[in-house]
Parts: C-alpha cells; sequence; structure tokens
C-alpha cells in the first residue's frame, strides 16, 4: 500500500466525520437521545483517529538518528495501536456507559423528533462515500488477497484501520437509526438506550481488533511467505552462492524491510569473489524486493548443526547439496 492511497483515504474520512460529528451533536441538543450523543462522540473520536494516522505518517518520514539507526517507520504502528486505545476508550466504553445509563433512565424523544432519523440518513450517505474511497484504495493495495487477508497481514496500518473503522461507522449509524426509530414508535426510551449499548459493543469490538492485530506490527513481523520466497530465490541465483544456510526478516516500517541471512560458499572461493556475490546478491533481492532496504548478508560454509537452533520456518527446505571435503 502507498503511503499516498492510504492519505487520501484518512482524508476523506477525516472530512466526513468532522462534518457527521457536528451534526450528530446538534441533533442531541436538539432531542437529548443517547444514541445521537453516543455517535457524536464516536465521529468525533474517528476523526482524532485519523488525526492520529496522519501525524504517524508524517512523524514516520524522520531521518535516521544515531538513536535511531533504523529510522521512524515504525511510528505508523504506534499511532495506529493509539487509534485502538482512543476508539475502545473514548469511543467504545462511553458509549456503553450512556447506554446503560439511558437504559436505566428511560426517556422518549419528545422535541424535534425527527430530525435524529434525517442527520442519521445523511451521515450513512457521508459515511458510504469514506468507506467507498477506503475500499478503492484498498483494491489497489490488496491485490488477490482477500479482505480478511488484507486487514489481518497488511503491513501498512492506514487502510485496515479507516476500512474498520467505516464498516464499524455505518453498523453504528444502523443501530443508532433502529433504536431511535423504535424509541419514536413506541415512546419508549429504553431503544434509544439498548441502540446506544450495541454502538459500544461494536466499537470495543473493533478496537480490540485492531489492538491485536497493529500489536503485532509493533512487536515486529517478518515478510510474508512471497516475499521471503522472492528473497531467497534472488539470494540463490548465483553460482558462487549454494544455498541460503538461514534468513530473517522484519518490517521496519510498511515500505522499509531488515533482511539478514547466512549464505553458504564452497571453501575454496577467494574472499573478493564471496565480496563481489554479496554485492550482486543485495541488488538481486532489492530488484526482486523493492522494500528490501537493509541487507545483512553473511558468508559460511553449510554444516547441519547451524541449523539446529533456527524455527523451521526460516530453514530452507531443500536438502543440502554435496560437499565434498566440507564437514557433515
Amino acid at each position: 500500500m502507498s503511503a499516498e492511497g492510504g492519505g487520501r483515504a484518512i482524508v476523506a474520512a477525516l472530512g466526513a466525520n468532522l462534518g457527521i460529528a457536528a451534526t450528530k451533536f446538534l441533533a442531541f441538543l436538539l432531542t437529548g437521545s443517547s444514541s445521537m450523543l453516543a455517535e457524536a462522540i464516536h465521529s468525533f473520536a474517528d476523526s482524532g483517529n485519523q488525526g492520529l494516522l496522519l501525524v504517524g505518517g508524517r512523524r514516520a518520514k524522520k531521518a535516521a538518528t544515531e538513536a535511531h539507526p533504523f529510522g521512524y517507520g515504525r511510528e505508523r504502528y504506534l499511532y495506529a495501536f493509539l487509534v485502538a486505545i482512543v476508539l475502545f476508550s473514548v469511543g467504545g466504553l462511553f458509549a456503553l456507559y450512556e447506554g446503560y445509563h439511558k437504559v436505566a433512565q428511560p426517556h422518549g424523544i419528545h422535541s424535534w423528533q425527527w430530525v435524529p432519523v434525517a442527520v442519521l440518513v445523511v451521515a450513512v450517505g457521508l459515511e458510504s462515500f469514506s468507506l467507498r474511497t477506503a475500499i478503492v484504495e484498498s483494491n489497489r493495495a490488496r491485490g488477490d488477497a482477500g479482505w480478511v487477508t488484507f486487514v489481518r497481514h497488511s503491513k501498512a496500518p492506514e487502510l485496515p484501520v479507516v476500512l474498520l473503522e467505516d464498516c464499524a461507522a455505518l453498523l453504528g449509524l444502523v443501530f443508532a437509526l433502529v433504536g431511535v426509530v423504535l424509541t419514536l414508535l413506541t415512546d419508549d426510551g429504553v431503544w434509544d438506550g439498548i441502540g446506544t449499548m450495541a454502538i459500544g459493543v461494536l466499537l470495543v469490538t473493533v478496537a480490540v481488533l485492531l489492538g491485536i492485530e497493529t500489536k503485532s506490527l509493533l512487536v515486529g513481523e517478518g515478510a510474508n511467505r512471497d516475499a521471503v520466497a522472492r528473497i531467497r530465490a534472488a539470494l540463490e541465483d548465483d553460482d558462487l552462492i549454494e544455498r541460503v544456510i538461514h534468513m530473517r526478516t522484519m518490517h521496519l516500517g510498511p515500505e522499509e524491510l531488515l533482511v539478514a541471512a547466512k549464505i553458504a560458499v564452497r571453501p575454496e572461493t577467494p574472499a573478493s569473489d564471496v565480496a563481489r556475490a554479496i554485492d550482486a546478491a543485495e541488488r538481486r533481492v532489492r530488484s526482486a524486493e523493492p522494500v528490501a532496504r537493509v541487507i545483512y548478508l553473511e558468508p559460511d560454509i553449510f554444516r547441519a548443526e547451524q541449523a539446529a537452533d533456527v524455527p523451521p520456518s526460516l530453514v530452507p527446505p531443500t536438502d543440502p547439496p554435496d560437499q565434498p571435503g566440507a564437514p557433515g
């Protein structure tokens, strides 16, 4: 996913949420509907979240320093994790509290009664526009991957976050609309409270999902299997390199991958030839996987015990080649 594509989706969501939040809050002041208040707070929280994503994207572009020699790319993951916290606390928990309060002390909507319905219908249109933008940008990034796979395994957090937020916003609007309409039809404010609590449960669920996924990125995720296969093939595409003994990768940011590998060379290969082979291997890796910007290659002679303490997923599945004279 390009940062530019994610930026368009964030800006679209930010503009929609600011307008929606102000309109919902005005509707709450006119009607006293708890669903409208919960939705207003939800939209204000989403606006703050989009602001956090924009800040994270900007801070991630800072140049590397002595204290942070690998740069600041992972700040995008940090700010995405903060989004999950804001969504959970400001959006979800507040809606649950407000809904419980309304169920315990219900009251109908007796002034400006159909204003909330009109506001919610308009909000559905605006949120649909925001979601459409996120879907269009995501389609360019996800390729053939399914939606669940894209959200779970995307290394760039912005689009999955906006997608989940927009889907939650649309579903929350439906909950609010059902609660408000039932309250108007029955003059029973309990329905408004139930709709508010449903919004809270929804936001808490989405926040937990976002927290789990962004925590994994913060801890450090490696390249996906296809990328690892391309990198391994690029490393081994040289007669001087017999095989990859083992390899580790980690995303330093969505568009920056660290590759560290131990490669097997023949014992009789001159050091100058090994150096040229490593330089050529680095060029091939960057051509095969452009995000592989930090590459460390260590030449060695293959020995089976070298891979003994390495997780099986990091060891190539092929059998070691015959090496006359090399220890087994």
